[in-house]
Order: C-alpha cells, then structure tokens, then sequence
C-alpha cells in the first residue's frame, strides 16, 4: 500500500522532528522542512497528500505558503498550525482556503484526527472525479460524446462511412457539432495521415471565399503580390471540409460544383489545371431543400454533396447525454482553471437538465466554463449559472404553466428528469426532492415509460 505523503514546516526544530517521527510510526511518509521558502520548493516540485505548515517562519511565511499550495497544487489540504493565535490571523486563513488551524501546543493524537479525515477526503475526491472520468470515456467516441440512441447511431453511421470516399453532408443546428462529426469521419478513414481542411463558409464576401477556397496567382487582383495556395490544393490526400454550405454564393456553388465533377481546378488568375485527391464533407443548419426551391442553391451541387447525409440531433433531442455532457465539461474547466470544483449542487444539475438549449452543445460548453469560472466553493450552485440560463428557463416554465394542469406538468417534469438520468430512480428522486417510494408511486400513477 502506498503511503500518504506529508510536508511538515516549521522552523522550531523540536516541533518539527517530534512531529515527524511521530507520523512516520503513523504510517505517514513524512518529510520536515525548516522554513518557508523550502516548504514553498517542495511543493512545487513533488506531488503531496496533505501540508502542515507553521504560520510564523523566516522566508516565507504560512499564508504566503498556503496561497502557493492554492496556485500550483489546487486541493492540497493545508494545516497552519501557530503558538501566535488571533481571531484575525485564523479567519484570514480559513479565507486563504486552509483545511484547518490549530493552535501550538496541541495533542499528537488530536492531529492525527484531522489528517486522517483529510487525506481520506482528498482521496474520496480523486476516485469521484476518476470514476467521472471513466464514466465519460465509455461514452465517448473521437470526440464526440454521448450515449442516447440518436447519438449511437451517429457514432455508427460515422464507421461506416470513414473508410468510403464518399462525401458526407452533416447537416444539424449551429453548435450541434457537426465539425466534430467530419474530424471523426477524417480520423477513422484512411486519409487520417494526411491534412483535415475547415472552411467556414458561411461569413465570407464571394471573392474573399474563393480566393480562400481555389488561391490565386500573383497579379491576379490588386493586393495579390505572391501566388497563394487554396484550402482545395492545401487538402490533397486529406479532408476538405466545408462548413455552412449553404451560404455561398450562386458563382461558387458553380466553381465548386465544376471542381466536384472534374476533381480539378485553376487558382485565380492561372492558366493550368491543378489535380488532387481530396474527400469533400460539407455541413449546414439551412434546409438546403428549402434553399433549391427558392433558386438560391443549385439542385445539381446539392446531389453531388449529399451522397451520404448524417443528421446531428440537437441537444433537446438527447437529454439523456446531458449529464455525461456536463462532467465532461466540469473536468475539462476544472483542469483549464486549477479551481477544486467537485460537483454540480442539485439545483443547478435541475436548471441545466431542464433547459431546452438552442445553442445546443456549445451553449452548454460556455454555460459550464461560465459556471466554473464564477463558482466560489467546491459546489456549482444554481446562483453560478449565467443568467442567460437561469432567466430564460424562468421565462420558458412561466410559458408552459400557460393551458396546463398541475399534474401535466408534473408527470411532464418528471419524465424528463428520468430520462435525463437514464431512470437513475436514486438520483432522478435526489433531483426531484422526493424519496425512492414516492417517485415509483408517481411513475405507476402516471403510467410512464421509459424511452428505451
């Protein structure tokens, strides 16, 4: 068994040695140092279960130690311990984020009390968001992450067109991700050795586009002082991945729909043809039948691009991967901002389950950092949530009270809060603020279902 590992500062030598040998016949690995500005080197350089750190000591002193602790090595558990005992002192150490402070002399025993409850926390802590984390790889695929069935067939349709040359149109709202799904398709297919290519077509001025998509020679407009490479030339014997297709213009659809045909084409201002090998996956959230009818897109590039169509569901489509969703993107800040976060408070997991989100997966990705970021303790709670998230679900429950019994929106919310977690019955009750019995009475008497 691994032992868990202590740093003990304190430049009274007695206090320092006592406490260590005595730890050391606790089990503990223990190392003593003399003065701040070691202690403040050891942590830095080695990874520790739990500190112990004097407040008073030449180099550095305890808190200056302790706000350390805080930057370089988040969640590390940090005593202060002090013969010079204030109410100021002890309360600007709690604020600093120490794990407790107690006052010299003390009893070895009573010590020991406190380091064992909090090497066993920050361990309970690890294996939680370790179990997080395994939880999220086993539904994960490339980067994409979900396990509801519209997703799963995504992830199927995706292996079984990856090794095919044929091009793919992703189509889905904004935020979806629909690039996502193409890098997954480039990685799993034999192209994956060469370059994946995204363009976003859906901003640019038509000249701007081409330029962008076929380059250009030198001279072949004012400003052109070099000959430049296009996306199509830069993607040979990769992926040329082109999103929001259905903004380009009449004139590049025709350029474009030419290229498809030949698999060739000149830069802007040549005079020769320049073959490659590249895969087309297009993407859009327009209804590019909509757009055929309307003369605004050419009927005969839509079929050259939609051999093969994925549908990328929106994320109210798939609540059931909102949990998974959001502890991925909890681990992901977490690690981007060092902040300890430990966990979603249950009114805040109730809001993010609940919303309907239009901005799909990216929306909840910003909504997470936001939180993260904003969040002062180890919970997110529901006060943390941007507003945009809080305030618009407050408008869409005031909506739906509209022409609704109590018990349709009752046997509306609970549904989807099972659903949401996968008819967890013990966590679909926490989030409801029920017990087990009651919500297995509510299910039976509403006559619900699960969806799978």
């Amino acid at each position: 068994m691994i032992k868990s590992r202590i740093l003990v500062a304190d430049d009274d030598e007695a206090i320092r040695s006592s406490l260590g040998e005595w730890l050391g016949r606790k089990g503990y690995d223990v190392v003593t140092v003399e003065d701040g500005g070691k202690a403040l080197e050891k942590i830095k350089e080695e990874e520790w279960d739990l500190a112990i750190v004097d407040l008073k000591m030449p180099g550095a002193d305890g808190l200056e130690v302790l706000r350390s602790a805080n930057q370089v090595r988040h969640g590390l558990p940090v005593i202060i311990i002090t013969a010079y005992a204030t109410i100021d002192t002890a309360v600007m150490a709690m604020k600093e984020g120490a794990a407790d402070y107690i006052l010299k002399p003390f009893n070895p025993e009573e010590i020991l009390i406190v380091i064992m409850k909090l090497i066993e926390h920050r361990r309970l802590v690890r294996e939680n968001i370790l179990l997080r984390q395994e939880l999220t790889k086993r539904f994960r695929f490339q980067d994409l992450i979900g396990k509801s069935p519209k997703m799963l067939k995504v992830f199927e349709l995706i292996k079984t067109v990856a090794p095919t040359k044929s091009t793919v149109l992703v189509r889905g709202d904004s935020g979806t991700g629909k690039e996502l799904v193409a890098r997954a398709i480039h990685e799993l297919s034999p192209r994956n050795q060469g370059p994946f290519v995204a363009t976003d077509c859906g901003s640019m001025p038509e000249t701007l586009l081409e330029a962008l998509l076929f380059g250009y020679e030198k001279g072949a407009f004012t400003g052109a002082v070099t000959q430049h490479k296009g996306r199509i030339e830069m993607a040979d014997r990769g992926t040329l991945f082109l999103d929001e297709i259905g903004n380009i213009s009449v004139k590049t659809q025709a350029d474009l729909l030419r290229f498809l045909q030949e698999r060739e084409f000149m830069r802007l201002g040549g005079k020769t043809p320049i073959k490659v090998d590249i895969r087309i996956i297009a993407a859009t959230n327009k209804n590019l039948e909509t757009l055929i009818a309307q003369g605004k897109f050419r009927e005969d590039l839509y079929y050259r691009l939609n051999v093969i169509t994925i549908e990328v569901p929106p994320l109210r489509e798939r609540k059931e991967d909102l949990p998974i969703l959001i502890e991925h993107f909890l681990e992901k800040f977490r690690l981007e901002t060092g902040k300890p976060i430990e966990r979603i408070s249950d009114d805040a997991m109730k809001v993010l389950i609940t919303f309907d989100w239009p901005g799909n997966v990216r929306q909840l990705e910003n909504t997470v950092e936001h939180a993260v970021v904003i969040a002062k303790g180890p919970e997110i709670a529901a006060k943390d949530l941007p507003g945009s998230v809080t305030s618009e679900k407050i408008s869409q429950t005031i909506a739906s009270l509209e022409n609704q019994s109590l018990a349709a929106l009752e046997q509306e919310h609970i549904i989807n809060i099972l659903n949401a977690n996968n008819w967890n019955i013990t966590r679909s009750a926490q989030i409801l603020g029920i017990n087990r019995l009651t919500l297995y009475n509510k299910i039976k008497h509403y006559n619900l279902k699960s969806n799978k």
